[in-house]
């Protein structure tokens, strides 16, 4: 989370316990990967926690960089997969669950463009008005181009879904971007994974949603 450790650690441990209610409302194991979500969330925000403090001393570098890759693979590497998988098991229609395999195979060749970035490119977090910021050496127009597919990947298969609700944790998710890139440019990747974690409790309503329609 990109405020305090306080704030990380606190958040990690609602959102994963939101995740354990998520798996209270799974009535499909189509429903169980979407269910996790937040676990991922949590688990994420704990990393930052982390990393808030060993940034704060430099006794503990084995430990920030294990914190560092443990969230920046997470949000570059596993969100663009998990999104558009999670999205299409529970899909039900025909043509929809096609236009989810191209997300999802976008999704793969950008997690592994982002993958080889980690590996090939140093990345230096540093702590910058009270927010977690990410150094990449990584040249700008392929950062650029990187993001829109991202973007593209993460956001619009909520809007090909079919499944109720879906739609709005699309448009939570976009406008938790668009105000993180006008007001938090430089802190992107900490503060707009911090506001999709918070966002991410909706996954809690759209599967008691679904449940609720499966028993009418």
């Amino acid at each position: 989370m990109c405020f305090s450790a306080g704030a990380s650690f606190a958040g990690g441990v609602v959102i994963s316990a939101v995740g354990v209610g998520a798996q209270t409302k799974v009535i499909k194991p189509s429903q169980r990967f979407f269910a996790v979500i937040p676990f991922f969330f949590g688990f994420q925000q704990v990393a930052e926690g982390v990393l808030w403090v060993t940034l704060g001393s430099a006794k503990y570098p084995v430990l920030q960089d294990a914190a560092t890759y443990i969230f920046l693979v997470t949000a570059l590497v596993i969100w663009p997969v998990m999104v558009p998988l999670s999205v299409r098991f529970m899909e039900e229609v025909k043509r929809r669950k096609q236009i989810l395999t191209g997300l999802l195979i976008a999704g793969c060749l950008l997690s592994a463009v982002y993958a080889f970035c980690l590996v090939y490119y140093d990345v230096y977090p540093q702590i910058n008005s009270f927010h977690i910021e990410y150094v990449y050496n990584v040249p700008q127009t392929l950062m650029t181009v990187a993001f829109v597919f991202y973007l593209i990947t993460t956001i619009a298969p909520f809007f090909v879904s079919s499944v109720r609700r879906m739609w709005v944790f699309g448009i939570m998710i976009a406008i938790s971007c668009i105000v993180t890139g006008i007001f938090f440019a430089q802190y992107l990747t900490s503060v707009w994974c911090f506001f999709a974690a918070i966002i991410s409790i909706i996954i809690y309503w759209i599967l008691s949603g679904v449940k609720t329609k499966a028993a009418g």
